[in-house]
């Protein structure tokens, strides 16, 4: 459970509704720059491969239709 925020009444820089007047809201959280460490490069072999075999099952399925429409197969 947590506790309950401060009473507006009670909560200083606060105009009547709750809102808060221009200039009165705290600046930006600071930034951190830069990484932590160097992020490594991604294999490029299994996406090739990937694309190698959907290829492939295209052109046999493919294939299969040429020879049927010719009545080889």
């Amino acid at each position: 459970m947590t506790a309950p925020g401060p009473e507006p009444d009670d909560a200083p820089g606060l105009e009547p509704g709750g809102s808060v007047p221009p200039g009165d809201t705290p600046p930006d959280a600071g930034q951190t720059s830069g990484l932590s460490h160097p992020q490594p490069m991604p294999s490029r072999k299994l996406p090739v491969l990937w694309l190698v075999v959907v290829a492939i099952i295209v052109l046999g399925v493919a294939a299969f239709f040429v020879l049927r429409a010719v009545d080889w197969f």
